[in-house]
């Protein structure tokens, strides 16, 4: 029910069957993060209007827009898939018919995206394996080594090899865990921030 009306206030199509897999076993099926879930975590996590959210893996694009409508912040989508992409694109120009702001898209490999000063979230829902991953996070490392800022790293659904590589090869630390579904252990949030550069 969630799923509906949420797609129908941000004017997009997330919904239904999600067509097409991944052309590189190094990428995962897409799956958009529930509204549900979406619901609990920015219940007890915050996002203000001057953060810049990255999305890698983004799909259809439902977390930017979610991000966007509800806390007015710039949200950019990485997405490998052509007809996803398209798709993502779609739904912005419907978007944009009743609020504009800074949103993208980029259809390139996750590796490929260039780490601009002003991305300072970045979201991951188990869009590729921890190789891509840890490609990702030392992209976002140098980039923070160049213009020191605090960021986070946000993982729903998170894998074991993505925990042990944040964990035991860099310097994040995870400040919070966002349960989901108590009867499921692996349906939560983590968030991981580095230590010299905390918010506030």
């Amino acid at each position: 029910m969630q799923e509906k009306y949420f797609d129908e206030l941000l004017r997009i199509q997330t919904r239904g069957n999600q067509q097409g897999h991944p052309s590189s076993l190094s990428y995962n099926r897409y799956e958009p993060t529930p509204y549900t879930a979406l619901e609990k975590l920015f219940n007890e996590y915050s996002i203000d209007r001057g953060d810049h959210v990255v999305d890698f893996g983004c799909g259809k694009g439902r977390l930017n827009f979610y991000i966007h409508y509800f806390f007015q912040a710039a949200v950019s989508g990485v997405e490998m898939n052509e007809v996803f992409y398209q798709e993502a694109l779609m739904n912005l120009a419907h978007y944009a018919k009743y609020r504009r702001g800074n949103i993208h898209f980029y259809c390139l490999l996750a590796e490929e995206f260039n780490i601009l000063p002003v991305h300072n979230r970045f979201y991951f829902f188990n869009p590729f394996n921890v190789q891509i991953f840890r490609k990702v996070v030392n992209r976002i490392m140098e980039s923070v080594e160049e213009y020191s800022r605090p960021v986070d790293i946000l993982l729903y659904y998170p894998s074991e090899d993505y925990i042990y590589y944040l964990e035991h090869e860099t310097a994040f630390e995870c400040t919070k865990e966002i349960i989901v579904k108590e009867q499921d252990p692996f349906d939560r949030f983590l968030i991981y921030s580095l230590p010299g550069n905390k918010w506030g």
